[in-house]
């Protein structure tokens, strides 16, 4: 059971004193907490790109290759990679760049993406979402499996017998699929044969079950080992020494994200009442003291098959110091209960 970290970077006004933190000083903030989730343990560590002002991470692959040369063990990953509206021979060329200055600890997750500013900023359209998705995809596992590359499509510029490079230290260079939830999108990964990254943000997370069961059985039908094929999972959360603690912290934060988020898309308001439900034991949100997330992970691993966990946090701007306390908590006390517990499970079946 792999353990870490995801986060967007965010940069948006503090809660109680409506100060912005620059790009740069986020930027740097978040070199530190890759470090720290190195440093106690942590096998993972997600940068999102997004393409506004109030997200400091347009190129996560710059980012991960920042903490890539202060870190040892700690894999890098984008979370997710806009692939849609990316060029995949420059994403190739990125993280596999990453991975040689990290000496094979990079992949990337490739999504869709839930915010769509960069497809204006790079001229796409919209009206070719999936399209793009599709076509850009199977140009970049093609990049992946050959050095020299033959390739055409109807939204970029054919290659014909050209080398990408440089070549990754990984071979082949991980690619996993984020997704949201969409069937299509869980079956294609399974047929593909690639891992799968769930965002378990919302409703209960045991209703996801059913998703992994169909990833599971495509796969198997186009002929993958099932058995080598990971599934993660990134979902909010916040901890700290005791739960009350713990959830007084993220909320303030979290409520003005999401409410910022819900009047862009239509959403209701997000109060304490909604949140404090989506902390449940059965809820969404992982927030609490150690012995509270762990058991919630646990219970994901048990019920969904999740065999990695991603802690989205922060939600909104949080004080550095609180981010660095709450991924100190995940490596130290929170990641040994899961893998000794889940070890212990695993061993009985």
């Amino acid at each position: 059971m792999e353990i870490g970290i995801s986060t967007f970077v965010e940069t948006t006004p503090d809660v109680e004193t409506g100060e912005v933190i620059s790009h740069a000083q986020r930027l740097r903030e978040v070199v530190e907490e890759i470090v720290l989730a190195d440093q106690v343990g942590l096998d993972i560590f997600g940068v999102g790109e997004h393409h506004r002002k109030d997200y400091a991470a347009s190129s996560p692959a710059i980012v991960l290759a920042a903490a890539a040369s202060q870190t040892k063990r700690i894999r890098l990953t984008s979370a997710v990679t806009v692939l849609s509206s990316a060029d995949p021979v420059r994403v190739f060329q990125d993280f596999a760049t990453l991975d040689a200055v990290s000496n094979g600890r990079a992949e990337i997750m490739a999504g869709r993406g839930s915010f769509i500013e960069s497809f204006p900023l790079f001229g796409y359209d919209l009206k070719d979402y999936d399209e793009l998705f599709d076509e850009k995809l199977e140009l970049l596992l093609k990049i992946r499996e050959s050095e020299k590359v033959t390739w055409r499509g109807g939204h970029r510029p054919a290659i014909n017998n050209l080398g990408v490079y440089p070549r990754p230290v990984q071979d082949p260079l991980p690619v996993w699929i984020g997704s949201g939830g969409n069937t299509q999108s869980v079956i294609r990964a399974g047929m593909l044969g690639l891992p799968l990254v769930l965002a378990i943000i919302g409703g209960r997370p045991v209703q996801f079950a059913p998703l992994v069961k169909l990833y599971k059985r495509a796969a198997a039908q186009a002929g993958h080992d099932v058995s080598k094929l990971p599934v993660a999972s990134h979902s909010h959360g916040f901890i700290a020494e005791d739960t009350e603690t713990a959830a007084d912290k993220f909320f303030p934060s979290t409520q003005q994200a999401m409410n910022v988020l819900g009047r862009e898309r239509g959403w209701g308001h997000y109060d304490r009442s909604s949140f404090d439900a989506a902390r449940n034991f059965e809820g969404a949100l992982y927030v609490g003291d150690p012995e509270t997330v762990a058991a919630k992970i646990i219970h994901l691993r048990k019920n969904v098959g999740i065999t990695r966990f991603m802690l989205h946090v922060p939600v909104g701007s949080m004080p550095h110091i609180e981010v660095m306390k709450a991924i100190e908590l995940l490596g130290t006390e929170v990641a040994p209960r899961v893998r000794e517990e889940v070890a212990k499970w695993e061993g009985e079946q």
